[in-house]
């Protein structure tokens, strides 16, 4: 690697504006006055009864431009479609719901942003102000409802509270770790009339709400030490990366250090996938390499990430002879899952940009400082290496069918660019196993795991990305399809071009191979055959096209055509029912420990693998330690 250029310095946001006359208008205009301060222009949402006095507003905003609405077809299509927005732009997403059943439908958007930590602002209508607790048509307790769930919750009482309220719930729904925020807006504050004194972004003031943006430099210092001495080190990359936009970081440092990189599924595309360095995704559905590497890695360089069940295994065991160093903007992150040798409290961009600088200016003055730490760590290469080779991910060609990955593979070969966002399942995981993805490009549910989520957060994205003309594709399954497949209306109505691709099954894929793999072959309420829509006519329906491909050979002209249609489309892929996703870590086993790996022939090994005298499990020749149960080799 060569010496690059520094990152341009991080901007302050300009906080000193000029003061604002009063005027007399209403909690309703109010509100969308400052949500449009606030630099929002686009509100996904659903009326009803008690949220009407902000829709008669909003008839004003739209008019003259200033804001756009995007009717959904359900609640839950707003939420997250707000998310996919989000997502793909850094930027905080809006939705609306009524009081009651229209603020309940939002709690799975709710939550799904507040698992994968996006910034999102939920307005709920609410009942009267003096009906509140009395059990009034369509009440519910929003705000008791979803606190465990957002960052923040607000009731508001007295619309002179409105302007400071929507900038508090902006401010704290972007900075330090994101997340929803949630106002419920009584009926009768939408029509009060009041003196209306804007807040402007940039001036509030929470004084008990200071996140810590800048880590600490003597730790700073001892985790360069740490990567400075390694021999097998591993950054393992989260969400928070993508997050704080730190993809130059992270570039640079691992390319000082020679560290390979494993991103979560949340951490997709915050590495360059194509990269010699990069491993993909890991964890229970991960690359065998990846899994291996963080097995036996004597350094794990922890970068926005929360140590998730899904992809420690079995916890102990997990990267269990590394030191670990820790870098989080969420203090209760750091040791709440693994206790770190350096903690590093602060946001991921901050921290490596200070680690970039710190190593021009002390670790790597030269290039032959960078030339003599790739040689520490060639040899850890090498042998990953040799694990690509050995476990690659599998690809089936079947005779007589299409195989789910074999779509996957030719629809990223043909849309390499695109933006995409996933449903839950076997789906899910294939298309984090073979599509490689850049920033802010891979667009999924990854904590909560919600079925129905994939549709309406492609929507959201390409209402978001409209203007680049970037291409959004749903990968979907034919289970999580049908659970907001209503938002087909949405697409219609406003010409919103997304392209769904539904690999199709029969089943709830994962659910199957669970009962396949670890309940006797009883397959319980997990077909899906009986009872689904005929897709090309579903689509017609809806005003616009769609396919159905059943053969290998008419699968590339099919997608070909899809991604040349202007307009929604949807694509029925009919792959093997039976196939299962591999690798596959299973509950309570370590990564080490992987279903559906090759055999490979002693004859191919470089040397045979040593078997531990404890616990019989195959380790690989160069293992110290067997990283199932710990012992020494």
């Amino acid at each position: 690697m060569v010496l690059s250029e520094r990152r341009p310095q991080l901007k302050t946001p300009i906080t000193d504006l000029p003061a604002v006359q009063p005027m007399r208008k209403t909690g309703g205009y109010a509100l969308l006055d400052s949500l449009r301060r606030h630099g929002v222009t686009t509100i996904f949402g659903y009326p009803g009864g008690a949220i009407l006095p902000v829709y008669d507003a909003l008839h004003e905003f739209e008019a003259n431009g200033s804001l756009r609405h995007i009717l959904v077809r359900h609640e839950q299509g707003a939420a997250h479609a707000a998310d996919g927005y989000a997502r793909a732009t850094g930027k905080p997403g809006v939705c609306f719901g009524t009081s009651g059943p229209g603020a309940t439908n939002l709690v799975t958007g709710i939550a799904t942003a507040h698992m994968d930590s996006i910034p999102m602002v939920a307005i709920t209508g609410q009942v009267p102000r003096a009906a509140i607790g009395t059990d009034a048509f369509q009440e519910t307790d929003i705000f008791g409802i979803t606190l465990p769930l957002v960052k923040h919750s607000y009731v508001i009482r007295d619309p002179k509270d409105i302007p400071r309220i929507v900038a508090e719930a902006f401010h704290i729904a972007t900075t330090g770790r994101p997340g929803p925020v949630l106002i419920d807006f009584p009926k009768d504050v939408g029509l009060e009339e009041f003196d209306y004194v804007p807040v402007e972004p940039g001036t509030v003031n929470l004084p008990g709400f200071r996140p810590t943006v800048k880590g600490n430099p003597r730790q700073i210092l001892q985790a360069l030490q740490l990567m400075a001495s390694a021999e097998q080190p591993l950054l393992y990359v989260g969400g928070g990366a993508i997050t704080s936009n730190a993809h130059w970081e992270l570039k640079q440092l691992a390319e000082y250090f020679n560290i390979p990189v494993t991103t979560t599924l949340m951490g997709k595309g915050a590495f360059d996938e194509h990269h010699p360095l990069a491993l993909g995704m890991l964890g229970m559905h991960g690359t065998a390499y990846a899994n291996f590497a963080v097995s036996n890695c004597d350094l794990l360089i922890a970068v926005g990430a929360r140590f998730d069940d899904r992809v420690t295994g079995k916890l102990d065991r997990f990267a269990c002879h590394a030191k670990v160093i820790h870098i989080d903007i969420d203090p209760a992150e750091v040791g709440k899952n693994r206790a770190p040798d350096v903690p590093i409290v602060g946001d991921v961009r901050h921290v490596l940009a200070d680690m970039v600088a710190r190593c021009q200016d002390s670790f790597f003055t030269s290039n032959e400082d960078v030339a003599r730490q790739a040689q520490r760590t060639q040899p850890w290469l090498e042998r990953i290496n040799r694990w690509k080779q050995q476990y690659p991910l599998q690809v089936p060609h079947p005779e007589d069918t299409l195989s789910p990955q074999e779509a996957i593979v030719e629809l990223g070969r043909q849309a390499p660019n695109a933006c995409y966002t996933t449903d839950v399942g076997q789906h899910q995981m294939w298309a984090a196993q073979f599509l490689k993805n850049g920033p802010r490009k891979w667009i999924s549910s990854a904590g909560l795991g919600t079925m129905g989520y994939g549709v309406p957060a492609a929507m959201g994205a390409q209402v978001a990305l409209e203007a680049d003309q970037e291409a959004v594709i749903c990968i979907s399954g034919d289970a999580s399809f049908l659970m907001n497949m209503q938002e087909l209306g949405t697409l219609s109505q406003y010409k919103i071009g997304v392209k769904t691709v539904i690999i199709n099954n029969g089943w709830q894929g994962m659910v199957r191979q669970w009962q396949q793999t670890f309940y006797q072959e009883k397959y319980m309420a997990s077909n899906m055959e009986v009872g689904m829509p005929d897709i090309e006519l579903l689509c017609q329906a809806h005003g616009f096209s769609g396919k159905t491909v059943y053969r290998r050979e008419e699968l590339a002209d099919a997608i070909a055509q899809m991604l040349a249609h202007d307009g929604p489309y949807v694509l029925d892929v009919r792959v093997t029912k039976d196939e299962n996703c591999y690798p596959m870590v299973a509950p309570g086993k370590s990564n080490a420990q992987m279903l559906g790996l090759p055999e490979i022939p002693q004859e191919n090994n470089a040397s045979a693998p040593v078997v531990c005298p404890n616990c019989s499990h195959e380790n690989e020749p160069q293992n110290k330690f067997c990283p199932e149960c710990g012992s020494k080799l």
